[in-house]
C-alpha cells in the first residue's frame, strides 16, 4: 500500500492563492484536473523525483464554508536541509511566515511548518545530516 494524495481545503474562488503557495512556493507542479472533477473548482499539484516518478501529491478542494486545518496536516519531506532550507526562504520571500521552533524536534529530521495562503497547516522536512 501506499498514500495516493493528501487533500487539504480553500475557500472559493481562491485556486490563484493555493497555485501560489504549492506551485511557487513548494515546487510542486499543477496537474489537470479529470474532466469530471473540473467544474468543483480547486486544483492539483504532484512532485516528481529526478527520474519522474510521482513522490507527492496534493489536491486542493474547494469546500464552503471553509475552515483551514490548523491541526491536522501534509508533510512533504525534502532529500535534504539545504533543499528545505531552500523552500523555507522561497515561501518567506513570497510572504509566508516559516516556523523553525520545532527544527529539531522530530529525530532524524530537521522540519519547519508553515500555513499556505488559506491558513491550513503545512509541515516540511528533511533527514537530519549524521551526528
Amino acid at each position: 500500500m501506499r498514500l495516493h494524495h493528501v487533500q487539504v481545503a480553500c475557500a472559493p474562488g481562491t485556486e490563484d492563492e493555493a497555485r501560489r503557495f504549492y506551485g511557487t512556493g513548494l515546487g510542486l507542479s499543477e496537474v489537470e484536473k479529470p474532466d469530471d472533477l473540473k467544474a468543483r473548482g480547486g486544483a492539483w499539484f504532484r512532485g516528481y523525483d529526478a527520474t519522474g516518478t510521482v513522490t507527492a501529491e496534493v489536491h486542493v478542494g474547494v469546500e464552503d464554508p471553509f475552515l483551514p486545518a490548523r491541526k491536522a496536516h501534509p508533510a512533504l519531506q525534502y532529500d535534504s536541509v539545504a533543499e528545505l532550507e531552500e523552500v523555507a526562504a522561497r515561501l518567506r520571500g513570497l510572504g509566508y511566515e516559516v516556523d523553525w521552533s520545532q527544527r529539531r524536534t522530530f529525530g532524524g529530521n530537521e522540519r519547519c511548518h508553515t500555513a499556505d495562503g488559506q491558513g491550513n497547516r503545512v509541515e516540511l522536512l528533511a533527514p537530519a545530516p549524521p551526528a
